[in-house]
Protein backbone atom coordinates (compact mmCIF):
# COMPACT_ATOMS: atom_id res chain seq x y z
CA UNK A 1 0.00 0.00 0.00
CA UNK A 2 1.42 3.84 -1.14
CA UNK A 3 1.68 6.32 1.33
CA UNK A 4 -1.44 8.90 0.97
CA UNK A 5 -0.85 12.36 0.05
CA UNK A 6 -1.82 13.50 3.18
CA UNK A 7 -0.10 10.97 5.45
CA UNK A 8 3.00 11.97 7.12
CA UNK A 9 5.16 8.52 7.02
CA UNK A 10 7.99 8.08 9.69
CA UNK A 11 10.40 5.26 9.82
CA UNK A 12 12.38 4.37 12.79
CA UNK A 13 14.95 2.17 13.78
CA UNK A 14 14.78 -0.46 16.94
CA UNK A 15 17.71 1.42 18.68
CA UNK A 16 16.44 4.80 18.09
CA UNK A 17 12.45 3.73 19.24
CA UNK A 18 13.68 1.37 22.50
CA UNK A 19 17.08 1.05 24.69
CA UNK A 20 18.85 -1.38 23.14
CA UNK A 21 22.59 -0.01 23.84
CA UNK A 22 22.84 -3.77 26.05
CA UNK A 23 21.98 -5.72 23.24
CA UNK A 24 23.94 -3.79 20.72
CA UNK A 25 27.33 -4.61 22.99
CA UNK A 26 26.73 -7.85 22.91
CA UNK A 27 26.64 -7.80 18.77
CA UNK A 28 29.43 -5.73 18.69
CA UNK A 29 31.57 -7.82 21.59
CA UNK A 30 30.32 -11.60 21.20
CA UNK A 31 28.58 -11.86 17.97
CA UNK A 32 25.79 -12.18 15.81
CA UNK A 33 24.86 -15.44 17.67
CA UNK A 34 25.10 -14.20 21.10
CA UNK A 35 23.11 -11.64 20.30
CA UNK A 36 20.60 -14.16 19.16
CA UNK A 37 20.21 -16.01 22.24
CA UNK A 38 20.28 -12.76 24.09
CA UNK A 39 17.17 -11.66 22.67
CA UNK A 40 15.02 -14.97 22.04
CA UNK A 41 16.03 -14.98 26.08
CA UNK A 42 14.18 -11.81 26.53
CA UNK A 43 11.80 -12.08 24.05
CA UNK A 44 8.73 -11.41 26.49
CA UNK A 45 10.82 -8.87 28.51
CA UNK A 46 9.58 -5.45 27.31
CA UNK A 47 12.77 -2.82 26.09
CA UNK A 48 12.87 0.27 27.93
CA UNK A 49 11.97 3.55 25.88
CA UNK A 50 14.60 4.98 23.93
CA UNK A 51 15.48 8.28 22.54
CA UNK A 52 12.55 9.02 20.43
CA UNK A 53 10.02 7.12 22.15
CA UNK A 54 8.47 10.04 23.32
CA UNK A 55 8.67 11.63 20.07
CA UNK A 56 6.84 8.70 18.45
CA UNK A 57 4.05 8.91 21.07
CA UNK A 58 3.11 12.28 20.41
CA UNK A 59 3.40 12.03 16.56
CA UNK A 60 0.75 8.71 16.78
CA UNK A 61 -1.36 10.92 19.32
CA UNK A 62 -2.07 13.35 16.18
CA UNK A 63 -3.89 10.97 14.83
CA UNK A 64 -6.73 10.93 17.72
CA UNK A 65 -7.22 14.99 17.45
CA UNK A 66 -10.20 15.50 16.29
CA UNK A 67 -11.93 15.11 13.73
CA UNK A 68 -9.94 11.90 14.10
CA UNK A 69 -7.96 10.39 11.01
CA UNK A 70 -4.78 8.77 10.17
CA UNK A 71 -2.13 11.33 10.02
CA UNK A 72 0.88 9.93 10.94
CA UNK A 73 2.17 6.34 10.53
CA UNK A 74 5.12 5.10 12.03
CA UNK A 75 6.80 2.32 10.83
CA UNK A 76 9.68 0.37 12.21
CA UNK A 77 12.96 -0.60 10.09
CA UNK A 78 15.49 -2.73 11.93
CA UNK A 79 19.02 -4.68 11.07
CA UNK A 80 17.28 -7.12 13.49
CA UNK A 81 16.24 -10.98 11.38
CA UNK A 82 12.29 -11.66 12.26
CA UNK A 83 13.49 -14.17 14.83
CA UNK A 84 15.41 -11.57 16.70
CA UNK A 85 12.77 -8.94 16.12
CA UNK A 86 10.03 -10.49 18.20
CA UNK A 87 11.16 -8.53 21.21
CA UNK A 88 10.84 -5.59 19.51
CA UNK A 89 7.16 -6.56 18.46
CA UNK A 90 6.29 -7.47 21.79
CA UNK A 91 7.82 -4.44 23.19
CA UNK A 92 5.50 -2.18 20.84
CA UNK A 93 2.73 -4.20 21.98
CA UNK A 94 3.60 -3.77 25.79
CA UNK A 95 3.66 -0.06 24.98
CA UNK A 96 0.53 -0.29 23.37
CA UNK A 97 2.05 1.43 20.16
CA UNK A 98 -0.14 1.60 17.06
CA UNK A 99 2.83 0.05 15.37
CA UNK A 100 1.75 -2.57 12.49
CA UNK A 101 4.10 -2.24 9.53
CA UNK A 102 7.60 -3.32 9.93
CA UNK A 103 11.32 -4.65 7.92
CA UNK A 104 13.79 -6.75 10.02
CA UNK A 105 16.86 -6.84 7.10
CA UNK A 106 18.70 -9.89 9.00
CA UNK A 107 22.06 -7.27 9.40
CA UNK A 108 21.78 -6.09 6.04
CA UNK A 109 21.08 -2.45 5.65
CA UNK A 110 17.76 -2.01 6.07
CA UNK A 111 17.23 1.93 4.47
CA UNK A 112 16.64 -0.25 0.72
CA UNK A 113 12.91 -0.05 2.44
CA UNK A 114 12.52 3.76 3.21
CA UNK A 115 11.41 4.52 0.07
CA UNK A 116 9.05 1.70 -0.62
CA UNK A 117 6.93 2.51 2.02
CA UNK A 118 6.85 6.17 0.88
CA UNK A 119 8.83 7.51 4.31
CA UNK A 120 9.08 11.35 4.36
CA UNK A 121 11.59 11.09 7.85
CA UNK A 122 13.89 8.11 8.81
CA UNK A 123 15.03 8.12 12.14
CA UNK A 124 17.55 6.13 12.79
CA UNK A 125 20.92 4.92 15.69
CA UNK A 126 23.13 4.20 12.80
CA UNK A 127 24.98 7.20 10.36
CA UNK A 128 25.34 5.12 7.79
CA UNK A 129 22.07 4.20 7.16
CA UNK A 130 20.51 7.41 7.75
CA UNK A 131 23.67 9.14 5.09
CA UNK A 132 21.99 6.54 2.24
CA UNK A 133 18.63 7.80 2.95
CA UNK A 134 20.32 11.65 2.90
CA UNK A 135 21.84 10.71 -0.35
CA UNK A 136 18.90 9.12 -1.72
CA UNK A 137 16.79 12.66 -1.23
CA UNK A 138 15.18 11.67 2.22
CA UNK A 139 15.21 13.72 5.07
CA UNK A 140 17.14 11.31 7.75
CA UNK A 141 19.13 12.32 11.04
CA UNK A 142 21.02 10.36 13.66
CA UNK A 143 19.22 10.05 17.03
CA UNK A 144 22.24 10.84 19.62
CA UNK A 145 21.83 8.94 22.89
CA UNK A 146 21.21 11.52 25.39
CA UNK A 147 19.82 11.64 29.32
CA UNK A 148 16.90 14.23 28.64
CA UNK A 149 13.55 14.34 30.09
CA UNK A 150 10.22 14.12 27.60
CA UNK A 151 8.92 17.67 27.19
CA UNK A 152 5.84 18.22 29.13
CA UNK A 153 2.49 18.74 27.49
CA UNK A 154 0.13 16.78 24.59
CA UNK A 155 1.32 19.57 22.07
CA UNK A 156 4.41 18.09 19.58
CA UNK A 157 6.79 20.59 19.72
CA UNK A 158 9.50 20.23 16.81
CA UNK A 159 12.85 22.54 16.36
CA UNK A 160 15.27 22.87 13.51
CA UNK A 161 18.13 24.25 12.31
CA UNK A 162 18.36 26.35 8.97
CA UNK A 163 21.23 26.10 6.66
CA UNK A 164 21.85 22.32 5.35
CA UNK A 165 18.36 21.33 7.26
CA UNK A 166 15.57 23.39 6.61
CA UNK A 167 17.45 25.00 3.50
CA UNK A 168 20.51 23.78 1.63
CA UNK A 169 23.71 24.69 2.74
CA UNK A 170 24.15 27.51 -0.12
CA UNK A 171 24.81 30.11 2.97
CA UNK A 172 26.71 28.11 4.79
CA UNK A 173 29.31 27.18 2.28
CA UNK A 174 30.06 30.97 1.72
CA UNK A 175 30.38 31.68 5.32
CA UNK A 176 32.66 28.26 5.69
CA UNK A 177 34.72 28.74 2.64
CA UNK A 178 35.04 32.97 2.73
CA UNK A 179 33.89 33.82 6.02
CA UNK A 180 31.00 35.68 8.29
CA UNK A 181 31.41 38.87 6.24
CA UNK A 182 31.56 37.82 3.19
CA UNK A 183 28.77 35.43 4.22
CA UNK A 184 26.47 38.45 5.56
CA UNK A 185 27.12 40.20 2.51
CA UNK A 186 25.85 37.66 -0.10
CA UNK A 187 22.74 37.27 2.36
CA UNK A 188 22.20 41.06 2.53
CA UNK A 189 22.31 41.51 -0.79
CA UNK A 190 20.44 38.47 -1.94
CA UNK A 191 17.82 38.89 0.38
CA UNK A 192 15.04 38.73 -2.07
CA UNK A 193 16.25 35.61 -3.52
CA UNK A 194 14.80 32.43 -1.69
CA UNK A 195 16.94 30.00 -0.15
CA UNK A 196 16.94 27.04 -1.75
CA UNK A 197 15.42 23.58 0.21
CA UNK A 198 17.09 21.26 2.67
CA UNK A 199 16.60 17.89 3.37
CA UNK A 200 14.14 18.88 5.93
CA UNK A 201 11.82 21.02 4.00
CA UNK A 202 9.25 18.82 2.61
CA UNK A 203 9.41 16.98 6.37
CA UNK A 204 8.16 20.80 8.03
CA UNK A 205 5.76 21.09 4.59
CA UNK A 206 4.17 18.04 6.02
CA UNK A 207 3.43 19.31 9.60
CA UNK A 208 2.17 22.84 7.99
CA UNK A 209 -0.28 20.57 6.45
CA UNK A 210 -0.96 19.05 9.47
CA UNK A 211 -0.80 22.29 11.33
CA UNK A 212 -3.47 23.81 8.89
CA UNK A 213 -6.42 21.38 9.63
CA UNK A 214 -6.33 23.52 13.15
CA UNK A 215 -6.87 27.15 14.11
CA UNK A 216 -3.50 28.56 15.06
CA UNK A 217 -4.25 28.76 18.83
CA UNK A 218 -5.23 25.00 19.10
CA UNK A 219 -2.62 23.69 16.56
CA UNK A 220 -1.45 20.26 18.11
CA UNK A 221 2.04 20.77 16.82
CA UNK A 222 4.70 24.07 17.04
CA UNK A 223 7.36 24.44 14.92
CA UNK A 224 10.61 26.73 15.49
CA UNK A 225 13.85 28.24 13.94
CA UNK A 226 16.97 28.03 15.68
CA UNK A 227 19.52 29.33 13.79
CA UNK A 228 23.20 30.66 14.67
CA UNK A 229 22.31 33.52 12.32
CA UNK A 230 21.82 36.92 13.48
CA UNK A 231 20.88 39.96 11.29
CA UNK A 232 21.67 40.91 8.82
CA UNK A 233 21.35 37.37 7.59
CA UNK A 234 17.66 37.31 8.98
CA UNK A 235 16.29 38.66 6.42
CA UNK A 236 16.34 35.78 3.65
CA UNK A 237 15.04 33.06 6.05
CA UNK A 238 12.12 35.34 7.09
CA UNK A 239 11.47 35.90 3.19
CA UNK A 240 12.34 32.56 1.96
CA UNK A 241 9.77 30.63 4.48
CA UNK A 242 7.04 33.41 3.54
CA UNK A 243 7.43 32.35 -0.40
CA UNK A 244 7.29 28.65 0.52
CA UNK A 245 4.23 29.16 2.15
CA UNK A 246 4.97 27.32 4.86
CA UNK A 247 4.44 28.54 8.56
CA UNK A 248 7.09 28.26 11.40
CA UNK A 249 5.66 28.95 15.06
CA UNK A 250 8.64 30.43 16.30
CA UNK A 251 12.47 31.59 15.05
CA UNK A 252 15.41 32.50 17.36
CA UNK A 253 18.42 33.78 15.91
CA UNK A 254 21.02 33.37 17.96
CA UNK A 255 24.39 34.75 16.38
CA UNK A 256 26.61 31.88 17.56
CA UNK A 257 25.09 31.34 21.23
CA UNK A 258 24.58 27.89 22.47
CA UNK A 259 21.25 26.80 21.52
CA UNK A 260 21.12 24.28 24.29
CA UNK A 261 19.59 26.41 26.86
CA UNK A 262 16.93 27.98 24.25
CA UNK A 263 16.38 23.69 22.95
CA UNK A 264 15.07 23.70 26.31
CA UNK A 265 12.89 26.61 27.10
CA UNK A 266 11.43 25.80 23.90
CA UNK A 267 10.89 22.51 25.48
CA UNK A 268 11.51 21.11 22.05
CA UNK A 269 10.59 16.88 21.85
CA UNK A 270 12.98 16.66 19.08
CA UNK A 271 15.84 18.97 17.47
CA UNK A 272 17.38 19.06 14.09
CA UNK A 273 21.05 20.29 13.41
CA UNK A 274 23.72 18.98 10.44
CA UNK A 275 26.61 20.52 13.05
CA UNK A 276 27.54 17.76 15.91
CA UNK A 277 28.80 20.18 18.51
CA UNK A 278 25.54 22.02 17.76
CA UNK A 279 23.63 18.49 18.58
CA UNK A 280 26.03 17.23 21.27
CA UNK A 281 25.22 20.41 23.09
CA UNK A 282 21.54 19.82 22.58
CA UNK A 283 21.10 16.78 23.80
CA UNK A 284 22.04 17.74 27.17
CA UNK A 285 18.67 19.36 27.46
CA UNK A 286 16.36 17.49 24.88
CA UNK A 287 16.37 14.48 22.32
CA UNK A 288 18.41 15.58 19.08
CA UNK A 289 19.46 13.96 15.61
CA UNK A 290 22.34 15.05 13.77
CA UNK A 291 21.26 15.48 9.59
CA UNK A 292 24.65 14.69 8.39
CA UNK A 293 24.61 17.10 5.31
CA UNK A 294 26.43 19.64 3.64
CA UNK A 295 29.72 21.10 3.79
CA UNK A 296 30.30 20.59 7.85
CA UNK A 297 29.60 17.10 7.48
CA UNK A 298 31.91 16.69 4.24
CA UNK A 299 36.06 14.86 4.63
CA UNK A 300 38.30 17.32 5.81
CA UNK A 301 35.94 20.03 6.87
CA UNK A 302 35.99 21.37 10.52
CA UNK A 303 32.86 20.21 12.55
CA UNK A 304 32.19 23.80 14.29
Amino acid sequence: MSASADRLVIAISSRALFELEDSHRVFTEKGVDAYSRYQVERENEALAEGVAFPLVKKLLALNDKKPPRERVEVILISRNSADTGLRVFNSISHYQLPISRAAFSGGESPFRYVQPFGTQLFLSADPQDVRAALDAGFAAATIVPGKAAASAGEELRIAFDGDAVLFSDEAERIYKMRGLDEFNRAEKSGAAKPLPGGPFRAFLAALHRIQAEFPPKQSPIRTALVTARSAPAHERVIRTLRAWDIRIDEALFLGGMEKGEFLKAFQADIFFDDQHRHVESASQHVPAGHVPYGIANEPGKTRS
